[in-house]
Formats: structure tokens, C-alpha cells, sequence
């Protein structure tokens, strides 16, 4: 299981303490590759419920200074973008970065697809229903599953038809983006039909509104509720977690591990 640790370079994500500048973004992010974070997920653009969109500069002037400092800084783990938007991902690029984690899935701009399969980046397709400025209103499924699975492989035919190779592609189910506490469940109950698609997956869990549903904790109290449902799609057989506790995801991975390890017996 690989860990993507998120940095934030936005003034409205939803956890306040997961918000940095510049200066904080790089410390926060070399401190995380050491904690056991294998990507940095940086984002210029809060996609929480009820956000908008953040023009192509804002998000430029916000996220290309990071990648440029981790990069001067020797960044031991490769980058990944945050972004639905070209001109962001190109100048990201350039500046180093080699992952693209679109939460449209390549919808909002299609251009996006052929400079995918023209670099040769690493390309998340995450799913979601709606917009994030009212995804979370009234979310509706007939079987949340199944019409996951069904936008994914078409997600997946889209970005094979623009030249992305198969090895390069990641999916995400999109939890929190557009679904309820019981899609939520239901959903994750279903990975293994996600899986079945064939390619790794990516989940993002981290102190996200269904584990104030579930608890009652507000967000600041949410790491031990988040390391838990880690775990849990580490045990399902996730391949990469999203997450803003780096240091106690990867410490409690660690010990679960070693403690459910098949041992040989002499």
C-alpha cells in the first residue's frame, strides 16, 4: 500500500490545519516523504462540498511554486497535481510534476486527456455525481456500485482512446463526492467489483464528513476514524491511500501488517 499525502495550497479546504503557504507546503511536504508518504497530492483548487472554481492564474500562482521548491529541495517521491485544468497540469509539469489526480476524470477539460497520453504521466480517474458546488445536496443511486463501475470503465475507454497507457491509470471511487453515509458503506462493501476493472485504486478517506456521521467528531478529531477506514481499504486490498495524517497512517499500517502476516512455522 502506498500512501499519497495531500498538500493543500488553498485558503478553503475543508480541514483548516491541512491549509499551507509556500514556505509551509514545501516543509510539509519533504516531512511527509519522510513520515512514509510514496506521493505528494498538491492542490490549488478545493473541491469540498460546495466549492467553486478557481481561475486557471489563482490556481497557477498557487500550486507551480510548490512543485518548483520540492523539486529544487531534491523531493525523494514523485508529484502529483490536483487539478481539472490544462494550463495547470502543463506548468506543473514542466516544474516537475508527474501525476495527474483529475476528480472529473478528464471531463471538465478534455484537453487533458491527450497531454496525458503525450507525457506519459500517471493519471487518477476519480468518480463523482455533480459538481463539488452541490454534489453533496441530494445525492441519488439506484445501486451506487454498480453506476460507479459503469462511469469508470467508460472513464477508462475514454482515456485509452486518447493514447493513455493502461499501466499509467488509477481509479477512484470518489468517496464524498456525491455520496451519502449508506452510498458511502454500500460502496466500499463493493471495491472488490471497482477492482475488477483491472487497474490499482486509489481511496480518500481522511477526515471526511462520513466519519463526523459516523462518530460525531467534528474534523480536527477525526485522525483516529480516518486511520481506521485506512486500514480497512488497506485489508481490501487498495493500493494507494489518500491521506493528511502520513506519520499514523503509515505507523498503524505497519503494525496491522505485521500482525496479520502469514508467519512460517518450523
Amino acid at each position: 500500500m502506498t500512501l499519497m499525502g495531500v498538500l493543500n495550497v488553498t485558503p478553503d479546504s475543508f480541514w483548516a490545519s491541512s491549509r499551507y503557504d509556500l514556505d509551509g507546503a514545501v516543509t510539509r511536504g519533504l516531512a511527509m516523504a519522510t513520515e512514509g508518504a510514496g506521493v505528494l497530492d498538491i492542490g490549488g483548487e478545493s473541491t469540498r462540498p460546495g466549492s467553486s472554481y478557481v481561475a486557471v492564474d489563482e490556481e497557477l500562482r498557487r500550486v507551480v511554486p510548490v512543485v518548483q521548491g520540492l523539486t529544487a529541495a531534491g523531493c525523494p517521491i514523485p508529484l502529483s497535481i490536483d487539478t481539472r485544468k490544462l494550463e495547470v497540469m502543463e506548468a506543473a509539469h514542466r516544474a516537475g510534476a508527474r501525476w495527474l489526480n483529475d476528480v472529473s476524470a478528464l471531463v471538465d477539460d478534455p484537453r487533458l486527456g491527450p497531454f496525458a497520453a503525450e507525457t506519459g504521466i500517471k493519471v487518477v480517474l476519480m468518480h463523482r455525481q455533480g459538481h463539488p458546488d452541490a454534489m453533496q445536496r441530494s445525492p441519488h443511486y439506484e445501486d451506487v456500485t454498480t453506476e460507479v463501475v459503469e462511469y469508470l470503465s467508460e472513464r477508462v475507454e475514454a482515456a485509452l482512446a486518447w493514447g493513455i497507457r493502461p499501466e499509467n491509470l488509477i481509479l477512484d471511487p470518489g468517496f464524498g463526492f456525491g455520496k451519502t453515509l449508506d452510498h458511502t458503506l454500500d460502496l466500499f462493501q463493493g471495491l472488490d467489483r471497482v477492482a475488477a476493472l483491472g487497474f490499482p485504486l486509489l481511496v480518500g478517506f481522511s477526515r471526511k464528513s462520513f466519519l463526523g456521521t459516523l462518530t460525531g467528531a467534528p474534523v480536527e478529531d477525526r485522525q483516529p476514524g480516518s486511520v481506521a477506514a485506512a486500514l480497512a481499504a488497506g485489508a481490501a486490498g487498495v493500493e494507494y491511500l489518500r491521506v493528511h495524517d502520513v506519520a499514523a497512517t503509515a505507523q498503524a499500517w505497519t503494525v496491522w501488517e505485521a500482525l496479520t502476516r502469514p508467519r512460517s512455522r518450523v
